[in-house]
């Protein structure tokens, strides 16, 4: 094979470089400024895990390297697949690279579409131009594993290569169709042993083929500023321009294509020569980019309305019928008779026949700006905007936006003087539609909607709009979805012309990038509160975060579960607000950072939950010492599951005796503090300078032993403990009883192995006229009827003040609901009784029915309901 051919082939200039259709892959390539795009196989998992992506020139030649078949790229449009190939190609025509194949083929679908109906791999080989000598095709078919075939522009299949449907050959001098004949060779019964190096869009027509597949992303920040820098001569010039496109329109998937990145330094140079300003929006972006394309022709105004209505019909065409090309009959149908120097600028052209020309757009996102260009030039009314939108359902992700921008004034204008005025009912029936739609999406928080709406109004570019539509208190709630940069783009503008919101709810996002903190920050600081549980965040974030804290508005923070670990923690403390860090992987290094940071006299810190962090024994100790502080502002501490013991709990109760702390709540639940950690604390609750009102030692290994001393402090007119939480301890029955008689505060004993005699004791302090208790949790205590009926009696004695009963899990059975309802009936302050869980049948239906619904003046419709039940009597 003739490798100077092959490269004279690839690296001669095919056409011209475009606006739309990006740099041609001969001229990157020989002038040198070929930049590989990236795969998203992360070669080495990190915490950054884009630091990490491979190269897509090494991804392929890895794959190709243990794959002796088929290499699947996927991409979307512009993402560099093109131009890496043909440099695959010339590398190997130079002997850099694949050497272990002798044979390679690189040919263009698109172009294969317009030449071919019929033809057998012997004609597809010989008229390759790598003019390879019809003697040498023999030693090609007895040697398929030297033999690489390179397809490009796969999404150019009209058809699906689904095996099944073809009748696949196995002949190399059989003429079958195209597909048929690429189907043959991607599923081994053509050339078997060969293998296929394709490229496509993600549009599924290679759903069915075996192989290994790499998808390409196209540049991430360090490519584009590679990019940038070789594109403008002036550095200046070039750190300008991919600013801009990083502030205003670069955050959107398209970012990533190198064939963007030529769009937009080449229209934003035409811009800077001009001294024009530079679009605010992707919308503004698009004007720019077909003002520019119109005026480089000499049309009339009438003219130039009829080719942008042409090209509206093309790209309706293309978007309803989910077709990628069009042919040149159905051009003429859409009236481009006209304009046949045009097309250049908009499509991409394959074949040198007239009559067997195939086009297809440069860019899908022109394709829909233009639909929506032309949807409100065309002056008919023949389609509102709820059919359009029915019928461009899932097929036109950027539509939305485009109308949204055209609707308004200011931005249509510079298309107006070119084009005419557009239609003005269709624009008011589009404005009539966007202030009731995305009203309804936010009610209804339709998450999928709520992106629609907040793009829509980023790029209609007008804040009375977003104020209309958006009243406070605002909740912008986008949990459980991966947020993409334009997201965030679009809510930082919305959430800048509200001021404020009440809550930002990103719960569930995969990954908080570097990028997307940056352009958050600002609503973030304008966030009364922020949930980002569940959320992996990057440390290169955490700087972006932080700021947004010291500086906002900020009075409640989530970041539980969230992975965060000491180092990014450490740049989060100085800003943190009442925070929720729940099984954040913190340690005992983390309370260093918040002892400085409560002692500083700067924290707003109130409510701090550390709870499921393995902070230990000495992280408690070191965060004590920030409660001596007279800055230290703490008043509730939740440290649920830290791995506590008795050794933390003197430091805990002198910090709460020391006159400066304002702990009011401190939950200790699932540690092992103990009796001995109880009765240290015992001290602190009879301190006249201790200030705590709630403790929870749920399940803590703590026993009867303890309970006297509770006794005593609880007791002691200084104690200001109003709820204490005892539940699954096992305090024996000893110990019960000394509880019952507390003084009146929350008393909760769940599952402590409680007897019917507690019950017995329970029944008559709350009837003795001595407590004031209100509220009771007893549940999951085995005492049966005998020992619910000491409480029933208790709830009917008119001294009883219990407004608040829970005895979940009791044993409960229909023969006690008797006593029950006399209860309820004779209570004159109970108002919550939790009864799950229990032993009740559909006998006690009735008699609960009753009491609960005398009296009361409930509709028809629920009278109605209850009579379909024949067993409720009321």
């Amino acid at each position: 094979m003739d490798e100077d051919t092959v490269l004279a082939h690839i690296l001669k200039p095919k056409g011209m470089s475009t606006l739309l259709g990006g740099e041609l892959p001969a001229s990157v390539i020989n002038n040198c400024k070929y930049i590989s795009p990236l795969t998203d196989e992360v070669q080495v998992r990190g915490r950054n895990e884009e630091d990490n992506l491979p190269s897509l020139d090494n991804a392929i030649l890895t794959a190709l390297s243990k794959e002796k078949r088929n290499v699947i790229l996927s991409g979307p449009e512009g993402s560099g697949k093109t131009t890496a190939l043909e440099k695959l190609v010339v590398d190997w025509a130079k002997g850099e690279h694949l050497q272990n194949f002798y044979y390679v083929f690189h040919f263009r679908f698109g172009e294969l579409n317009s030449l071919y109906e019929t033809l057998s791999l012997e004609k597809l080989m010989l008229h390759h131009p790598g003019h390879m000598p019809p003697e040498s095709l023999p030693l090609v078919l007895k040697k398929p594993e030297d033999v690489l075939l390179v397809f490009d522009e796969m999404d150019q299949c009209k058809e699906s290569l689904d095996p099944s449907i073809h009748s696949l050959c196995s002949d190399p001098t059989q003429a079958t169709s195209l597909l048929c004949l690429v189907a043959s060779l991607l599923n081994g019964s053509l050339l078997k042993g060969a293998t296929c190096l394709v490229a496509t869009r993600p549009t599924g027509c290679l759903n069915f083929v075996s192989g290994t597949r790499v998808q390409v992303l196209g540049f991430l920040k360090p490519q584009r500023e590679a990019y940038f820098n070789g594109f403008f001569t002036d550095p200046a010039v070039a750190k300008k321009a991919l600013m801009h496109m990083e502030r205003t329109v670069g955050f959107y998937d398209i970012s990533t294509s190198p064939r963007f990145c030529w769009t937009v330094c080449s229209i934003y140079k035409s811009l800077m020569d001009a001294g024009a300003n530079l679009p605010e929006t992707l919308s503004q972006l698009y004007v720019d980019i077909l003002i520019h394309l119109i005026q480089m022709l000499s049309l009339n105004e009438n003219s130039r309305t009829e080719l942008v209505l042409a090209l509206g019909k093309m790209a309706s065409h293309c978007s309803l019928g989910q077709h990628l090309s069009c042919t040149k009959e159905e051009m003429d149908s859409f009236g481009f008779q006209r304009f046949p120097t045009s097309v250049s600028a908009y499509f991409q052209v394959y074949g040198d026949q007239s009559d067997r020309r195939v086009f297809s757009f440069h860019s899908q996102m022109m394709q829909q700006f233009l639909s929506a260009v032309s949807y409100f030039l065309d002056k008919s009314m023949s389609e509102g905007v709820e059919k359009m939108f029915k019928e461009h359902k899932g097929r036109a992700k950027f539509l939305y936006v485009f109308l949204s921008a055209l609707s308004e004034p200011n931005q249509r204008r510079p298309l107006e003087t070119l084009l005419g005025e557009l239609n003005p009912d269709r624009i008011t029936d589009f404005r009539c539609w966007f202030k009731s739609s995305p009203e309804m999406t936010l009610k209804r928080y339709y998450k999928e909607q709520l992106h629609h709406c907040l793009h829509m109004l980023h790029q209609a570019q007008n804040e009375s709009l977003v104020k209309d539509i958006i009243t406070h208190p605002a909740r912008m709630n986008l949990s459980y979805g991966d947020l993409s940069l334009q997201d965030c783009v679009a809510l930082n503008y919305v959430v800048k012309c509200l001021r404020e919101i009440e809550q930002l709810d990103l719960r569930g996002n995969r990954m908080l990038t570097k990028e997307q903190a940056e352009v958050l920050a600002p609503v973030m600081s304008l966030s009364h509160e922020i949930n980002l549980t569940n959320t992996s965040l990057l440390i290169e974030a955490s700087p972006h975060l932080a700021l947004a804290l010291s500086r906002g508005i900020t009075k409640h923070l989530s970041l539980s579960h969230t992975d965060l670990r000491d180092d990014n923690f450490k740049i989060l403390s100085p800003g943190l607000r009442d925070c929720n860090l729940r099984g954040c992987s913190l340690t005992e290094a983390s309370c260093e950072d918040l002892v400085s940071v409560l002692n500083s006299g700067a924290s707003h810190l109130c409510v701090l939950v550390m709870s499921f962090n393995e902070i230990g024994d000495q992280g408690l100790i070191k965060l004590c010492k920030a409660l001596h502080s007279p800055h230290c502002k703490l008043q509730e501490l939740e440290l649920q599951g830290c791995k506590l013991t008795a050794a933390s709990m003197e430091a805990l109760s002198a910090a709460l005796c020391s006159g400066h702390s304002e702990l009011r709540k401190v939950n200790l639940m699932q540690n092992t503090v103990g009796s001995s950690g109880v009765e240290a604390l015992c001290r602190a609750l009879q301190h006249p300078l201790s200030k705590l009102q709630v403790l929870n030692v749920f399940d803590n290994e703590v026993t009867g032993e303890c309970c006297p001393h509770l006794m005593a402090a609880l007791m002691s007119e200084r104690c200001s403990l109003s709820e204490l939480d005892l539940s699954v301890n096992d305090l024996g029955q000893e110990g019960a009883l000394l509880l019952c008689k507390l003084p009146p505060f929350t008393n909760i004993l769940t599952r402590c192995e409680l007897t019917q005699l507690v019950f017995k004791e329970l029944g008559s302090v709350l009837s003795s006229g001595a407590s004031q208790l209100k509220t009771l949790t007893v549940g999951l205590n085995d005492v049966g009827d005998q020992g619910l009926k000491h409480l029933w009696d208790a709830v009917a004695h008119p001294h009883c003040r219990l407004e608040e009963l829970d005895v979940e899990m009791t044993g409960l059975t229909d023969a006690s609901v008797e006593d029950l309802c006399a209860a309820i009936r004779a209570s004159k302050t109970l108002k919550s009784l939790e009864l799950r869980n229990n032993l009740l049948t559909d006998a006690s239906v009735p008699a609960l029915v009753q009491v609960i619904l005398k009296y009361n003046e409930f509709s028809e419709d629920v009278f109605e309901k209850l009579d379909e039940c024949d067993k409720i009597r009321y």
